[in-house]
Parts: C-alpha cells; structure tokens; sequence
C-alpha cells in the first residue's frame, strides 16, 4: 500500500484562533500515538494568525481511514463549522 501524504490548511475565525490552536495541538498530540502516523505536524501561518496547516504522513490509506474513525477526529470535525472561517481545504499529494 502507498504512503498517504496530506496538507490540510484550516481558516479559524478571528475569535476562536486560540481555541482552534489548542484542538489541533491536541489533535497532534493523539494522532502521533496512533499506528500508522509517520508524520503530524502543525504550523501557523506568520502574517494571519488565524491560518493553521497541518502536514500529516500515514503509512498507507488503511491506517489513515482508521485514525479518521478515531472518536477524536469526529469530535474536531463536529464543532469545525463553529470554529471556522471556511470548510478546512484537505490536498493528498505524491512525494516527488
């Protein structure tokens, strides 16, 4: 199976960027323990503080299924629409 590489950038509203920075920290902090995770990282943009992208590397797409079934993952995308600007923008890439 091939190895899943994802970015995914995530728009907060202006008044919940501390929240929204403190769930993806916790979402980091889990998916890390999870099999299958090579890479989970969080960034935040510099000029917009409101703008978060996470870079996340899986083994392969069973691994990822399984840590988007994590009760977790579900809880986050719940309340999203209450802590976002936009829909979160999901791009699956290839290592070149």
């Amino acid at each position: 199976m091939a190895t899943i590489h994802i970015t995914v950038i995530l728009k907060s509203k202006e008044e919940e960027t501390e929240k929204v920075k403190s769930t993806l920290e916790n979402l980091v902090k889990n998916a890390t323990s999870e099999p299958g995770c090579l890479q989970y990282k969080l960034h935040q943009e510099i000029q917009d503080k409101s703008v978060f992208v996470l870079h996340e590397t899986w083994e392969n797409q069973e691994l990822f299924d399984i840590h988007n079934a994590q009760q977790y993952v579900k809880d986050f995308f719940a309340i999203a629409p209450t802590l976002l600007r936009d829909k979160p923008e999901v791009i699956f890439t290839n290592l070149l």
